[in-house]
């Protein structure tokens, strides 16, 4: 069964961090380019950073430049989000894409909420 399954999220607060997960079950994700996106209540979906299948190059969202960081784990199957100082406009279901060819995948998403 093909699958991208997202975990990690949870309430932080402020200045706080959190790693989310996306295990993908089903494919192998690192022929696959993964981004991170996320939505907060009343607002669109929004890009947050992806990483390439070709030499894992990255790109992030201005908002998070120098907070978060994506990285792979292919023995894993897994793409990674380190999320450094958490702000509350940070709070949002945040959601595993992964794209090759005709091929598109998303994740059931993982809430994240940075309050205190």
């Amino acid at each position: 069964q093909v699958r991208l399954v997202e975990s990690g999220g949870g309430l932080v607060q402020p200045g706080g961090s959190l790693r989310l997960s996306c295990v993908a079950s089903g494919f192998p994700l690192d022929h696959y380019a993964v981004g991170w996106f996320r939505q907060a209540p009343g607002k669109e979906r929004e890009g947050v950073s992806c990483i390439s299948s070709r030499d894992n190059s990255t790109t992030y969202a201005d908002f998070v430049k120098g907070r978060f960081t994506i990285s792979r784990d292919n023995a894993k199957n897994t793409v990674y989000l380190q999320m450094n100082s958490l702000k509350p406009g940070d709070t949002a279901v945040y959601y595993c894409y992964a794209h090759l060819a005709q091929y598109d995948y998303w994740g059931q998403g993982t809430q994240v909420t940075v309050s205190s």
